[in-house]
């Protein structure tokens, strides 16, 4: 282990891995770290990314682009190609809601036929401050167990089959899966894993883009035997149909479930949202690590939390984690 952090892996997918990697990119270019990469869920079944899926047989590009947008520069030219990359067309024809960044990525794909290569020649167009990469090399899906659907018994439980159909069901979550339960890991993700300082997990969908990173038998592995310490960001609060009614300590209960042996160096939480502290600090001290409480969380323009992260402080409390 270097004595100062120089890399970091953050995993997950969508709005809240698209903050994670903002802020780490702050701490890229303020030189806290000399490298940083993304590793992507790439299960989504939604939206242009599912229409282009299902179309062409690739991975669903959306979560990707998202992440490369995040790390684009500060500058005119970061911030044009990051706006540029996330333009979704309107009009009412076959290109209605089709992103620019998610062609520009299938296209690629299919002219070099790597997934991984494709995404680093994006990245380079981007200008990108790091790496994305898969998780998977092949298409999946994310199915789960769901308690309460059904109005005759509702102890029985059902399968809900599909990212988007996950993220938005009705019940209570009991626990996921993938389908194939091992499909092919992408080399690259699990070496910069291995070779990392620090692991960022979370925030963002607990069940459908969190915790799927867990259940790649590779990956799960590579987090268990990594050097990296591992910092699990909970999100600002309880998500619609994936983890409406979790507390703080209910999330990271999820997360050991489903990875009993992660070795968890920190966790961090916005200290507004944590209403019982004594609570999770003891169910954090119980997983090996150490509770950090922050301000984390955009304020409205009368000081409200909002349930989106402000960069630059969860930059600030990534900072002070990494240099303790």
């Amino acid at each position: 282990m270097r004595p100062t952090a120089q890399s970091a892996v953050a995993l997950g997918g969508g709005h809240g891995l698209h903050a994670s990697l903002s802020a780490l990119r702050q701490l890229h270019d303020d030189l806290t770290l000399d490298q940083v990469t993304a590793v992507v869920t790439v299960a989504d079944n939604g939206g242009s990314s599912g229409r282009l899926r299902g179309e062409f047989g690739v991975l669903p590009p959306g979560d990707l682009r998202m992440a490369l947008a995040a790390l684009c520069g500060a500058d005119d030219w970061g911030r044009t190609w990051a706006d540029v990359v996330q333009h979704r067309f309107a009009g009412e024809g076959e290109m209605n809601g089709h992103v620019i960044g998610n062609l520009l990525i299938v296209g690629l794909w299919e002219r070099l036929g790597d997934h991984v290569e494709a995404l680093d020649w994006v990245g380079r167009l981007l200008g990108a401050h790091g790496r994305v990469l898969p998780m998977a090399l092949t298409p999946l899906d994310i199915t789960a167990r769901v308690r309460g659907t059904h109005a005759a018994d509702p102890t029985a439980t059902s399968t809900v089959r599909g990212q988007v159909e996950v993220a938005t069901t009705g019940g209570e979550i009991v626990s996921v899966a993938l389908d194939p339960p091992d499909p092919t890991v992408c080399p690259e993700a699990v070496a910069a894993i291995l070779d990392a300082d620090w692991v960022v997990l979370g925030p963002g969908s607990w069940f459908s883009s969190v915790i799927p990173h867990l259940l790649i038998p590779a990956l799960r592995d590579a987090l268990e035997r990594t050097d990296a310490r591992l910092v699990v960001v909970l999100n600002l609060e309880p998500q619609d149909g994936e983890t409406g009614g979790y507390g703080p300590e209910d999330h990271l209960g999820a997360l050991l479930e489903h990875a009993p042996d992660l070795a968890i160096h920190t966790v961090l939480a916005e200290r507004s949202t944590v209403t019982d502290v004594e609570t999770l600090r003891a169910a954090v001290g119980s997983a090996g690590g150490e509770l950090v409480l922050a301000d984390l969380a955009e304020r409205d323009d009368e000081g409200r939390v909002t349930p989106r992260h402000d960069h630059a402080l969860l930059a600030a409390a990534y900072r002070e984690i990494f240099e303790a």
